[in-house]
């Protein structure tokens, strides 16, 4: 071979090996500290722990080995941490996490004075936030540009499920309101609704976080003679109110006794015979769809328990945020919060998309809680009553205060 040709060819290739590694580095350049990290913040040990905790660390980790583990040859990492339910602990976590910790985005948070106050500090920091927080205030008057709500929230919770109860004759309520952030939300949008929809609200009482007896707050609810009791807590503070309102004969006597924020496994935890008939509204139940079949039974696999809507949605929100990166090509907050804007949401099969406010919209679907003899195999708990669609079942874009949406006209 000439002399000359062979140089030209070494030298060829000398500069296509120097272009790919510039090419390399660039892109790796545009992956702050050539890593993608994201950063699992929930409740790990207390009430809350069996509705997210490690299972939502497990399902944010399917979502990343659904990426193939990386994108564009930058890995994605995932830590978790516990805020044990309290917004100090919260906010000192996610504020370690964003200055000395090179965490891009923070995803799960729920418990909605821990998820108002992280969302804020997200917001100074310029990262996304991936919320489960259930507060309708999150896409609110707290809305925060970089942030998405993933979780079914009050305000949709309440219109679900209360229109409902109202329209089969619960025309009297009251309130047995846990007393913080989420509770008050929740009292305060259902309350809208059962007045909208021509119902009263004869009183209500409030309690404090993770309390084992609920009695004389129930002996209230009992005295008052409404027709619905109302229980707008979650985890085990719902699960003891609803036994306890069964042993004092609360149900037996006449009234009825609606969980707002119920949970597939507060209906295993309970037992249908306890739970039978009551309503709920969910945006995920494990076999709504061949894709939440799919999803839940890989999750069973690798945890050994049946995934929760939160687990879902912290899988449906990872997954999004991590095919915006790699559309946008970085992980820089504001390329990506564009392109998750501008994406189609896939919530399981129900098509979905993210408002400006940083609501995530998607159909929810009311749900009977299916009687002993109805139930045909393990974890049949669920009978659909109707589809709600997301325009809907949300709140309208507008109407929550939020400056980055639109005003109503």
């Amino acid at each position: 071979m000439n002399v000359h040709r062979m140089a030209a060819r070494s030298s060829w290739r000398a500069l296509a090996a120097a272009a790919l590694v510039a090419f390399s580095a660039s892109a790796h350049a545009q992956f702050s500290g050539n890593v993608v990290r994201i950063g699992i913040l929930n409740d790990q040990s207390g009430m809350y722990a069996y509705m997210g905790g490690s299972g939502s660390v497990a399902a944010a980790r399917m979502a990343v080995e659904d990426m193939g583990g990386s994108i564009n040859g930058t890995p994605v990492e995932v830590i978790a941490a516990d805020h044990q339910n309290k917004a100090d602990v919260g906010s000192v976590i996610a504020r370690r996490w964003f200055d000395e910790q090179g965490v891009d985005a923070v995803a799960d948070v729920p418990v909605s004075s821990v998820a108002l106050a992280v969302q804020e500090i997200a917001r100074k920091a310029n990262r996304v936030a991936l919320m489960m927080g259930t507060t309708s205030d999150l896409t609110g008057k707290a809305c925060a540009p970089y942030s998405t709500q993933w979780a079914d929230d009050t305000y949709s919770l309440a219109t679900a499920t209360a229109k409902a109860v109202v329209a089969q004759g619960g025309k009297t309520w009251f309130f047995v309101t846990a007393d913080y952030a989420f509770g008050h939300a929740m009292e305060r949008d259902a309350t809208a609704v059962i007045k909208a929809s021509g119902g009263t609200v004869v009183g209500s009482v409030r309690h404090p976080l993770n309390t084992t007896d609920l009695s004389s707050f129930l002996l209230q609810a009992q005295a008052s003679k409404a027709q619905v009791v109302a229980l707008a807590n979650a985890g085990t503070d719902l699960i003891n109110a609803l036994k306890q309102a069964a042993e004092f004969g609360l149900v037996s006597g006449g009234q009825k006794a609606v969980g707002i924020l119920m949970f597939a496994t507060d209906v295993d935890s309970l037992g249908l015979a306890a739970t039978q008939n009551a309503l709920l509204a969910e945006g995920f139940y494990w076999d709504q769809s061949e894709s939440s079949r799919a999803f839940s039974k890989r999750f069973m696999a690798k945890t050994g328990k049946m995934p929760t809507k939160e687990h879902a949605a912290v899988y449906a929100s990872v997954a999004h945020y991590l095919k915006a990166v790699r559309q946008a090509g970085s992980d820089d907050a504001a390329a990506v919060s564009r392109a998750m804007h501008a994406t189609p949401v896939d919530y399981f099969g129900r098509a979905g998309s993210i408002r400006p406010d940083g609501r995530v919209i998607y159909p929810l679907s009311l749900y009977r809680v299916k009687t002993p003899a109805e139930s045909k195999y393990a974890w049949d708990y669920y009978a659909e009553v109707q589809r709600v669609e997301g325009k809907d079942a949300f709140r309208p874009e507008g109407e929550g205060g939020c400056p980055l949406t639109a005003k109503p006209q």
